[in-house]
């Protein structure tokens, strides 16, 4: 089932392809900067460590790869104040048709370099990849997903290249936001069929490879930061969240109580274990130690 990367590059990124024709995410599925602005909130508050630590430059990016709709770049772009919000260039990279955002400037394809924070928010998942069954011969199975009779895989070598591409463009912070696995939950059977699947219109639907749905699957985060390097952590969105101060707390009183009490009701789906934070964060420091971003963490096991 090797040939399955073409087909499915084809059916997302083709002529007529899920993306290239312009299906956003908000047609499909509910990601986290569809749910309100408290992502780009917490995103902020990264961005502001990274740029403490790189001196207050005079330019600083916010990049956000596989941007979709462009939600949560405009919603950083339009959060952004003070001196930060002077000095930020934020840029949307999509294959997708541009959409007229203020302060948002539109890429097809990653700067040839970043400093700041480059975000890529479900964007690895989307990056296809062979889907293999036993036997397979593959180095890359045999590192970090080894199989058995019966077993079905996703070859994640495709995303750990495009992972690593990423990272070295950038001085500051690279984060990568997605649902994915471990090897040791790999190894141990917990994805005997892989994960690859299709959604259309916010259902799971037999997979096609005729432009008609979203074709995606669960990434590696373990071995993308293997591929990349360097100083990094890999954490979940729950924690990382609650060390950026995004914690659910509702209060005050009247219309304010009632504004804090729908707040506390974004964050929690934001960081519900059983849900959106579950996801993992996989963070590099790229001239920055990653400790001065986030404080220890427990390791991310999905």
């Amino acid at each position: 089932m090797r040939d399955s990367e073409g087909a499915w590059r084809a059916a997302l990124y083709g002529p007529d392809g899920f993306f290239t024709r312009g299906s956003v995410p908000a047609d499909h599925f509910r990601t986290a900067p569809l749910i309100g602005s408290e992502l780009a909130e917490a995103l902020l508050v990264l961005l502001d460590r990274v740029d403490f630590a790189l001196g207050r430059p005079a330019r600083v990016d916010f990049v956000d790869v596989g941007a979709g709709g462009g939600e949560l770049s405009a919603a950083v772009r339009g959060l952004a104040s003070g001196s930060l919000g002077r000095r930020l260039r934020v840029t949307a990279v999509d294959v997708g048709p541009v959409r007229d955002l203020p302060g948002v400037a539109w890429e097809r394809s990653l700067p040839g370099s970043v400093v700041g924070l480059l975000v890529g928010h479900e964007w690895l998942d989307a990056i296809p990849c062979p889907v293999v069954e036993w036997p397979c011969d593959d180095p890359w199975l045999a590192r970090w997903w080894p199989l058995r009779p019966g077993w079905r895989a996703e070859i994640g070598a495709p995303r750990d290249a495009a992972w690593a591409d990423a990272v070295s463009r950038v001085r500051g912070a690279a984060l990568a936001i997605d649902y994915g696995h471990v090897r040791a939950d790999r190894a141990a059977g917990r994805y005997p069929s892989g994960t690859f699947a299709a959604y259309r219109g916010g259902r799971q639907v037999e997979p096609a490879f005729d432009g008609s749905c979203d074709l995606t699957a669960h990434v590696a985060l373990d071995a993308c930061g293997a591929a990349a390097g360097g100083d990094r952590v890999l954490v979940s969105q729950r924690d990382a969240l609650a060390a950026l101060g995004l914690t659910a707390v509702a209060g005050g009183s009247g219309m304010a109580w009632l504004e804090s009490l729908a707040r506390s009701g974004r964050v929690a789906e934001l960081r519900d274990p059983a849900g959106l934070g579950a996801f993992g964060w996989l963070l590099h420091g790229v001239g920055v130690p990653v400790g001065d971003l986030l404080p220890p963490l427990p390791p991310w096991r999905p």
